[in-house]
């Protein structure tokens, strides 16, 4: 059974009025990030007196190492912060990017602290490298805040060590979910010995005044927006499961209803972070994208099981109540700078490209959407892209495994073939990640510029 959301025109007006071809803004925004570390460089440079002996020399690596850890960890939050600047303009994949980046940094150069400021002092105490420990200790149980630091540390390490690849995906994401959390209270506990035994902020009270001031806002970003505005968003739209209807076997769409909903900002091509308050899922919360535009009384999320958490979603009662985050991602019309556009779709990404199929303005002939799946009865939706292409003058185009389950040749020869004017298109892609590769370099060959392929990946 499949069920169909009609009424895509008021959808499209709206579209048409937020496509405003920009400048990605990443690139500022690393300036500012590199203009803040040059600034900790100098503090520490400024606060430095001529060093002679060794362990002066080991210190002061010490001292730098920790500021830099200590500007990165703000820097850490804030892309925990789901910032809409960032959010919606540089987009989810890239700062989550940026945020597992950052994390690896971090950690590094706070073990770097760590143990170059201990053998520093150790070295000083005539203990050498065999007193490290001993040193560590000794600063623990004697220096301020240092006890609240050491724990702070462990539970970054603990962190990191979830964090790596091969352990992240062994362990069930709502458990990796909650302990990444940790992050924040490794932060507070962290925060507190930066300035009480950090000389740089004794010898230059403004840089103390700087430091509050850097955490200070990203403790206000991340309050106003991981907090309150969920709770406001949520109290004022009231969301609830209307109906799950499934859609191909272990595909299923979610109807979600509430009031106004069509206010919420969300585009298509956007994402939520759902939480639903059923027993057993109160405690989860998962991205999935809008499989349709915005409704003003009805949203649509349409997803493939694929974990405990999806696979339950088909067992939701009408009348649950619904939890929501967002919207977020970039993936949306504003990233359109050509007239001809090219919707690529694996698998259950067919949802935000869905979304767009039915939303993007165009002109018979100039939108076309490729969908690749194992089989035709994999092929989600298809009645409603059908209908949704006959009522545009789009063209819809699959791309399917053989009875003998030979993959289909997704090739910059065949692709110039079916398009081609494939070189002038803009391409919206999403899908599994060795799907998303492939076709990115097929596109890259047939003559389409990086910087008019658009994707997002939700892969951590």
């Amino acid at each position: 059974m499949t069920t169909t959301i009609a009424g895509g025109r008021a959808a499209r007006r709206q579209t048409m009025r937020r496509i405003r071809p920009r400048r990605s803004p990443a690139v500022p925004l690393l300036l500012a990030v590199w203009a803040g570390a040059a600034g900790v460089l100098w503090l520490w440079w400024s606060t430095t007196p001529a060093i002679a002996d060794t362990d002066g020399r080991i210190l002061g690596a010490g001292r730098i190492t920790g500021l830099l850890a200590g500007y990165l960890m703000a820097l850490v939050v804030l892309q925990m912060a789901r910032v809409p600047a960032l959010e919606r303009r540089v987009g989810s994949d890239r700062v989550a990017r940026w945020h597992a980046m950052s994390g690896r940094y971090t950690l590094c150069l706070v073990l770097a602290h760590l143990v170059l400021t201990m053998y520093g002092y150790a070295l000083r105490a005539g203990l050498g490298l065999g007193g490290l420990v001993d040193q560590t200790v000794d600063s623990v149980r004697q220096l301020p805040d240092m006890g609240k630091a050491a724990i702070g540390t462990g539970l970054l390490l603990l962190i990191g060590l979830l964090s790596i690849g091969p352990v992240r995906r062994r362990i069930p994401y709502d458990l990796w979910y909650h302990v990444h959390l940790l992050t924040y209270a490794s932060v507070f506990l962290t925060f507190w010995h930066q300035l009480s035994t950090g000389n740089e902020f004794a010898a230059q009270p403004a840089a103390k005044t700087a430091w509050y001031g850097l955490y200070g806002t990203v403790t206000a970003l991340l309050l106003w927006y991981r907090v309150l505005v969920p709770v406001r968003l949520n109290l004022r739209h009231r969301m609830r499961v209307e109906a799950v209807i499934e859609e191909t076997p272990g595909i299923v769409s979610v109807l979600i209803s509430g009031r106004k909903l069509h206010r919420m900002g969300a585009e298509a091509g956007q994402f939520f972070r759902w939480r639903f308050l059923a027993p057993g899922m109160r405690l989860s919360s998962h991205p999935y994208s809008l499989s349709a535009a915005p409704r003003p009384t009805m949203l649509r999320i349409t997803v493939k099981a694929i974990g405990d958490h999806s696979a339950a979603l088909r067992d939701l009662e009408p009348g649950t109540r619904v939890w929501a985050e967002g919207p977020y991602g970039a993936l949306t019309a504003s990233r359109r700078s050509r007239g001809k556009v090219l919707l690529v779709a694996g698998g259950v990404g067919i949802t935000p490209m869905r979304a767009l199929f039915e939303t993007l303005p165009g002109a018979s002939g100039d939108l076309t959407l490729l969908y690749r799946a194992n089989s035709t009865q994999d092929l989600a939706l298809w009645d409603e892209l059908q209908t949704i292409a006959e009522e545009r003058g789009a063209r819809l185009m699959y791309a399917v495994n053989s009875p003998d389950g030979e993959r289909p040749d997704i090739s910059p020869e065949t692709l110039a073939r079916k398009l081609p004017d494939i070189d002038r298109h803009d391409v919206f892609m999403c899908g599994p990640p060795g799907f998303a590769q492939q076709v990115y370099e097929a596109l890259r060959g047939a003559g389409v510029p990086a910087r008019r392929i658009h994707h997002e990946s939700f892969e951590m």
